[in-house]
This record gives structure tokens, C-alpha cells and sequence, in this order.
């Protein structure tokens, strides 16, 4: 069975697409899918589904990500970062760990944040990267992300190391941004590097390069670790033929509340199904079926 995430590092100056594309290539005629993309300029986790996996990339999208950034305070740039010309400021004023910290504190918890100019949000059916190369004026609505934490890790000025860790749809630049102008005027984002995507890390990561036919199906992470915090249960034989045709089974484990996400896994704890349990009939509901055969009957 051709299903489950493989761990990238994509490395600095790549395009997410081209990492994507190595696998796509390497799985055909099997679906790829990803689950957040990363600028050329930042390098680390890019967690790619394989197969009936890709059904589950919104459930890992939507978890906690970690970043390592680096920013250049008293620095602005069209991107905010160093991919466009950067301009610096003449007159910052000195700043310390206490001042520094003191600041970061305004952004955790839930923010709003602007993106970038340039960036992938859409603008009038358009990416709105597109229009500010174009030279076009782009105006993008604030957004409301969530950060768990930020913690200072080095202060070298004009060079500042953080560590965050936040919700999908944050953007890292953006921070750099609002915290430079608050403490100085600017800031741009010179390095990134993500840790980890829900429970994908950068110390399981491989690189996109490395991978052919062989390692491929050896690096190729279960799909069941993407729903690892939701109740389980095992299925018979009989159970998994249910399944295979769509229909619901019996729960018998403790029961969750009504509607809550569960999922079934066969004798050997692979991911059967991921569905949802109703608390009136006392039984589990596929929503979605990753068994690709029915299983063998025993002679």
C-alpha cells in the first residue's frame, strides 16, 4: 500500500515545488499533496502526502508548527525579507534582551497580522506574490493567527534569533515586520528554518534529492501518526470488509462524546479508517477509507 507522509528537509534556495515534484515522480500514478509550502529562502520541515494519505492533509496543515528565524532589526524591504533589496535605517536606538523580550510578549497569543506584499494570499483571484512583482499596489486584510510561544535565542544586533511555535497560516516575516517597527522601525527576515509540523520533525527529515524508488517506500512515514491523539480501536476481519465497502461497525472501546473523530486500525495497528462515532447507534462512521483491497481471507 502506497500511503503516508514522507519527512523533507527542504534545503535553502529550493522551491517547494520542485521538492513536491521529486516525489510526485518517484509515486506516479499515485496523488501527492503537501501540507504548507515554504519560501526558497527558508529550508526544513515539508511534510508530503502519498496516496490516500492526502486525505488527511488538512487534519496536518491545521496543527502546531516551530520555526527558527532570524531577523535583521532596523532593516525594511518590499518582501520583508532579503530577497528584495533591503534598505537600512540610519537612526535606530540600542537595544537589550529586556527591551527585546518586554516587546515579544504583544505577540503571543492570538494576533493579528497583515501578510507580506509578497506572499501567496490571493488578491482579486490572483496571488498576491504576482501583483507586487507586477509593480501593482497590493492591500491585504489582517488575519488572525495564533502563537503559542516565542523565545529569544541570541541577540547579536542587528542580528535577532527566535524560536516560535503557532498555528498554520502564520507568517513568519510578518512577526519580524510588526516586531521590528515596533522596537526599532523595521525588520526583515534574513533565515528560516522549520522544526516541525505537528508531529513531523526536522531530525526525521530527509533530504528531496536523496530519495529514489527504493528509499521512498523506506522513509514513508504511516499515515496514522497524522491522527495519533484520537481514540482507536481494532478491527476484525469482518469489521474491515465493512469498511472496505463503506459501511459502519460496532464500537466497543470506551466511548467518545457523539460525533467525535475516531479511527480503526487492523491487527497489525495500520490505519484502516478515520470516521467518527455516534453515540445513538453505538457505532463507528467511515469517512475516510484508506484500505485499498479487501482483505485475504483466511484458508
Amino acid at each position: 500500500m502506497t500511503c503516508g507522509f514522507l519527512v523533507l528537509d527542504k534545503p535553502t534556495g529550493m522551491t517547494s515545488r520542485r521538492a513536491v515534484d521529486r516525489v510526485k515522480r518517484l509515486v506516479k500514478p499515485h496523488k501527492t499533496g503537501h501540507t504548507g509550502t515554504l519560501d526558497p529562502l527558508a529550508s526544513g520541515v515539508l511534510v508530503v502526502a502519498v496516496g490516500k494519505a492526502t486525505s488527511l492533509v488538512a487534519r496536518v496543515h491545521a496543527q502546531r508548527k516551530s520555526y527558527r528565524a532570524t531577523f535583521l532589526l532596523g532593516r525594511r524591504s518590499e518582501s520583508d525579507d532579503t530577497e528584495l533589496e533591503v534598505e537600512v535605517l540610519e537612526e535606530t536606538p540600542e537595544l537589550d534582551r529586556a527591551t527585546i523580550e518586554s516587546a515579544l510578549e504583544a505577540f503571543v497569543g492570538p494576533i493579528s497580522q497583515v501578510p507580506p506584499a509578497y506572499s501567496a494570499v490571493k488578491v482579486g483571484g490572483q496571488r498576491a506574490y504576482r501583483l507586487a512583482r507586477a509593480g501593482e499596489e497590493v492591500e491585504l486584510q489582517p488575519r488572525t493567527v495564533e502563537i503559542d510561544s516565542i523565545r529569544l535565542l541570541d541577540w547579536q544586533s542587528p542580528a535577532l534569533d527566535l524560536e516560535i511555535v503557532c498555528s498554520g497560516g502564520t507568517y513568519i516575516r510578518s512577526i519580524g515586520r510588526d516586531l521590528g517597527q515596533r522596537l526599532c522601525g523595521g525588520g526583515v527576515m534574513s533565515a528560516l528554518v522549520r522544526t516541525r509540523v505537528g508531529p513531523f520533525s526536522i531530525e526525521a527529515a530527509v533530504a528531496p534529492d536523496s530519495l529514489d524508488a527504493d528509499s521512498l517506500s523506506r522513509q514513508l512515514v504511516s499515515p496514522l501518526l497524522a491522527v495519533a491523539e484520537l481514540p482507536r480501536q481494532s478491527a476484525t476481519a469482518a469489521e474491515l470488509v465493512e469498511i472496505y465497502h463503506g459501511r459502519r461497525v460496532g464500537w466497543s472501546e470506551p466511548a467518545p462524546a457523539d460525533a467525535d473523530p475516531v479511527v480503526l486500525v487492523d491487527a497489525e495497528g495500520r490505519l484502516v479508517a478515520l470516521g467518527e462515532f455516534h453515540a445513538g447507534t453505538g457505532e463507528f462512521a467511515p469517512r475516510q477509507v484508506f484500505l485499498d483491497s479487501l482483505p485475504a481471507e483466511d484458508d
